[in-house]
């Protein structure tokens, strides 16, 4: 009798550990110190341009003479769908050779601030008296690794944050270490790796948060997940230990049945 109830006490015992996860929701739970009031943001991000950007810019004239804006939109016009698949590449030392003004520093600046500057050399040297123009990133691209595949994420708005950029990512999955999710940047001509954990809204203040292009976001497996994949290799066997057990327990009750039937 007292084997018995051991057998089936293992049973029981071998079936919860098949049907229980250990990964609470606590460890893997976005912004887990949320406060109801919210937190503050950091001011307005735009990203700066860099080397090997690729940059759509597009000059606009006042309305009354469209012939003098074109030798400034030699890459087409704003319908033409050449547009959007042209641009002024950046090179290594953060120039562009724009039409008639020449060679332009513009690593640096941000999008707004080259679109004063193209506009303000227009108008000091005389060739538009009331040019506005339009700058746009064709290649802000953020690229992401994680543990088991790898997506190159194209970013529309020209802004994307890190919680943002793992969303478009997919998300993480419950084996996905969350202390040590990094971010790889081209720092004044170094690569810099640095660590966030979105568990946490202390990610709010990382000067990390909001993404340039072409950062890259890699991600590694957590303990869990070699515990995982170790008791996938083993689930066959604690299943066939489990059938034999029930069966075990099934022929003991058929055989007292037997011994001793009921009248």
């Amino acid at each position: 009798m007292k084997k018995s109830r051991f057998l089936l006490l293992l049973s029981l015992a071998l079936l919860g550990l098949m049907t229980t996860s250990c990964v609470t929701s606590k460890k893997v739970r976005y912004l887990r110190d949320m406060p109801t009031y919210g937190v503050p943001l950091n001011d307005k991000f735009e990203a700066t341009i860099a080397p090997y950007d690729e940059l759509r810019i597009y000059v606009l004239g006042d309305g009354k003479n469209e012939e003098l804006v074109k030798p400034f939109n030699v890459l087409g016009t704003a319908g033409n769908t050449a547009v959007n698949r042209m641009g002024y590449l950046v090179d290594v030392n953060g120039n562009i050779e724009f039409p008639v003004l020449g060679e332009l520093h513009v690593a640096g600046l941000t999008r707004l601030q080259l679109q004063e500057l193209i506009a303000e050399q227009l108008k000091s040297n005389g060739y538009l008296s009331n040019p506005n123009v339009m700058v746009r990133f064709l290649n802000f691209k953020v690229f992401y690794l994680g543990t088991e595949s790898g997506k190159v994420l194209n970013i529309a708005e020209e802004r994307c944050t890190f919680l943002e950029a793992l969303a478009l990512a997919g998300g993480l999955d419950l084996y996905t270490r969350r202390d040590r999710i990094g971010v790889m940047r081209e720092v004044n001509g170094k690569m810099v790796i640095h660590y966030m954990d979105p568990r946490s809204v202390e990610i709010f203040d990382d000067e990390f948060f909001l993404l340039q292009q072409n950062d890259i976001i890699f991600t590694e497996a957590g303990s869990r997940r070699f515990l995982r994949e170790s008791y996938s290799n083993w689930q066959w066997l604690v299943s066939g230990i489990t059938s034999l057990v029930s069966l075990y327990l099934l022929y003991k009750s058929i055989e007292k049945d037997i011994q001793n039937p009921t009248h």
